[in-house]
Formats: structure tokens, C-alpha cells, sequence
């Protein structure tokens, strides 16, 4: 069996932080952008197009971050309700069970980057890196800078994704075939809409797929190699626009180790408890995604194997 490391111990890396307010249990900031992106969503619609497909990128970037916080257990205190509001998925690309189920895995700390088990890893076992054709280990280099994972790196986690979930349907995985049964009515209910509102389909799909790379932005580096599961998870800490976007996501590390916490007290813990962070992670730090877009918009951060794999 291959391995990084010996499994590690579960141990709780929770910082006390307060309780939510005795009430209703609704998180109103959360509800608030909610209701914003769908509004800027729907002007996108029926905007003159090329401002509409800006709008509609914008929105179906932050709606993808909204997700995230609802498989979380957010902004409803009941889960059913979260479930509820998780179907509708105007990204199109991804079930939200199918977001859900594989994402829940990635949050096993110690599984990080694992080519095989973090379902999230951009890395490859060397061994099959070593057997891929030149012409796809180039591909893989290229995507491996932050320019080629904005480019191409939308259509290439989409084919491996939807090749992945073939293969485990065909395999006979019940979750992975109910999770894409029920995407269906969610594409069918957005694309009606499009129709309806007057957006051409071709550009709907194109801010989906800037969407897609805006998000690559943020996935790019959030995790790294390390030797200790605590080094793997960034923090970059940006505060404009594309925090913003990722629902301060950027700062991962404190998302990893209160996950049940909502995006909108991240900030705060982060700055109650920095240095305790930073330690944690071993300085694996940004100061913004300025930094990082100078660093690696040409170059690649890690090697598409992973560099710690070994047989173990």
C-alpha cells in the first residue's frame, strides 16, 4: 500500500470561539449575499451580454463559495433545509451531493494532497506520472502554473471529475448516480431560466467557465506537500475582492480547523489567533493574491508527482 506518512492521530485543533447568538439560528450575513448574488445573477441575464456575462462569472463564483458554506451546515439551522438550498447549482458543473460527499473527505487533515485519497489533490502517485504520455505530462506541467490552471484547468478537473464519477457509477457507487439524477432538474431549471431571460446559451456557458477559473484561483495553492498534515493548508491574507469572492476561504487553514464555523467570523479568528495559525502551518502564509499572481502566473508552485510519495 502506498503511503506519506504513518496515519496520525486525530487530535482537535479547535480554538474556543463564541457561540451563536440565541435566536432563530439563521445566519443573516450569509442569507444577505445569498439573496445579493442571485439579484446580480438575474441582471446578468437580461444585461447587454458582454456585461452580463461579467455579472453572471461574478455571481456564479460567489454562489460556488455560498455552496460551500451550506454543506457545512450553513446559513439554516436545520439540515434539510441547507440540503434544500444546495440542489439548485447555476454552476451546472457539479452536484452539490457530489461537492458535498467529496468534500466532507478532502477535511480529513491527515489525508492531505494524498493523490488517492484526498479527493481535491492536484497531485499524481509518481508512478503514474512517470507512465503518462509526454504530451499529457506537458499538459499537467502547464496547468501546474497558476495562468495554465485559469485556462485550462477548468475543462481538464471537469473531464477528470465527470471520468471519475463515470467510473465509480459504472462500479456500481449509488451516491455518485442519485448525486448526478438530481443535478439534472437543477440544470434544466437554470438553462429554462437563461432561455427565458434572453442570455444566449454560448455566453452563459462562457461565465461559467470564467467562473470555474476564477475559483481556480483559490484552489491553486491551498494545499501543499508537506511532511506534517498541519503544514499543508494556506493562508492568504488577502482581504479585496477575491476573498471576498471565496467567502475568506483564503484563509484555509482557519476554515480546516473550525469548518463548522461561518465565513464571515474567519477574519476575526484569524486575527484573535495569528500567531497560533501561522505556527500551525508553518508559515505556509500570503500576504495577497497579488503575491501569488506574481510568484506563479508563469511558473509552477509544485511538481505535478507528488514529491513526498513513497512506498510504505
Amino acid at each position: 500500500m502506498n503511503a506519506i506518512l504513518p496515519p496520525q492521530p486525530k487530535t482537535s485543533t479547535e480554538i474556543p470561539h463564541r457561540p451563536k447568538p440565541k435566536g432563530t439560528g439563521w445566519e443573516l450575513p450569509t442569507l444577505a449575499v445569498l439573496l445579493a448574488t442571485f439579484a446580480i445573477w438575474g441582471l446578468g441575464l437580461v444585461a447587454p451580454v458582454w456585461l452580463g456575462i461579467a455579472l453572471v462569472a461574478l455571481a456564479l463564483a460567489q454562489h460556488s463559495s455560498l455552496t460551500h458554506e451550506i454543506l457545512h451546515g450553513h446559513p439554516f439551522p436545520h439540515r434539510w433545509m441547507n440540503e434544500t438550498l444546495g440542489l439548485l447549482q447555476i454552476g451546472l458543473t457539479v452536484p452539490y451531493q457530489r461537492f458535498r460527499d467529496l468534500h466532507l473527505l478532502h477535511h480529513l487533515d491527515s489525508r492531505l494532497t494524498d493523490p488517492y485519497d484526498d479527493p481535491e489533490s492536484n497531485y499524481l502517485d509518481p508512478q503514474v506520472w512517470a507512465a503518462l504520455p509526454a504530451w499529457r505530462q506537458t499538459l499537467l506541467r502547464v496547468n501546474n502554473t497558476l495562468a495554465g490552471r485559469m485556462i485550462i484547468g477548468p475543462v481538464l478537473s471537469q473531464l477528470s471529475f465527470m471520468a471519475s464519477d463515470w467510473r465509480a457509477i459504472r462500479s456500481g457507487d449509488r451516491a455518485a448516480l442519485v448525486g448526478w439524477l438530481l443535478h439534472l432538474p437543477s440544470i434544466a431549471a437554470t438553462l429554462a431560466v437563461v432561455h427565458w431571460a434572453g442570455m444566449p446559451l454560448w455566453a452563459y456557458l462562457l461565465a461559467v467557465y470564467i467562473a470555474m477559473s476564477i475559483l481556480r484561483i483559490r484552489t491553486f495553492l491551498e494545499h501543499q506537500a508537506h511532511l506534517r498534515a498541519s503544514g499543508r493548508t494556506v493562508i492568504v491574507e488577502d482581504r479585496g475582492i477575491l476573498a471576498f469572492l471565496f467567502l475568506y476561504n483564503s484563509l484555509h487553514v482557519v476554515h480546516h480547523m473550525h469548518p463548522r464555523v461561518p465565513w464571515y467570523h474567519l477574519p476575526k479568528l484569524y486575527r484573535d489567533n495569528k500567531a497560533r495559525y501561522v505556527a500551525r502551518n508553518q508559515g505556509y502564509v500570503y500576504r495577497s493574491y497579488r503575491d501569488v499572481f506574481a510568484q506563479y502566473f508563469w511558473r509552477a508552485k509544485d511538481p505535478v508527482p507528488h514529491p513526498l510519495w513513497h512506498k510504505g
